[in-house]
């Protein structure tokens, strides 16, 4: 059963209305189906549409900081290639005779 609205459900849209590479919206991150049937939408179905955006805000913020990240590590092994920023396995650690009991 479908929950009655007060307000009219305003769009994501925030007026940078271009397309990336896999054809979502850059400003709202709609598809095309999502940006052209709006205003045909149940307000169940505009929500639905509005929970996507904000998931594939996230995904985007995760792949930038992602990117980021390694970046940093690209820039970091350039500017001193004797540190090995590579993360290893506890098993490829060498300790030595390293005991905790004495």
């Amino acid at each position: 059963m479908e929950q009655l609205a007060f307000f009219e459900i305003p769009s994501p849209c925030i007026g940078v209305c271009q397309t990336d590479a896999r054809g979502y919206c850059k400003g709202c991150l709609r598809n095309r189906e999502e940006r052209f049937n709006w205003l045909h939408f149940t307000d169940a179905q505009k929500y639905d549409v509005i929970r996507l955006c904000h998931q594939r805000k996230r995904r985007r913020q995760l792949a930038l900081y992602k990117a980021r990240q390694q970046a940093l590590e690209q820039e970091r092994a350039a500017l001193n290639p004797q540190l090995d920023f590579e993360p290893q396995d506890a098993a490829e650690l060498d300790l030595g005779n390293f005991d905790l009991e004495e």
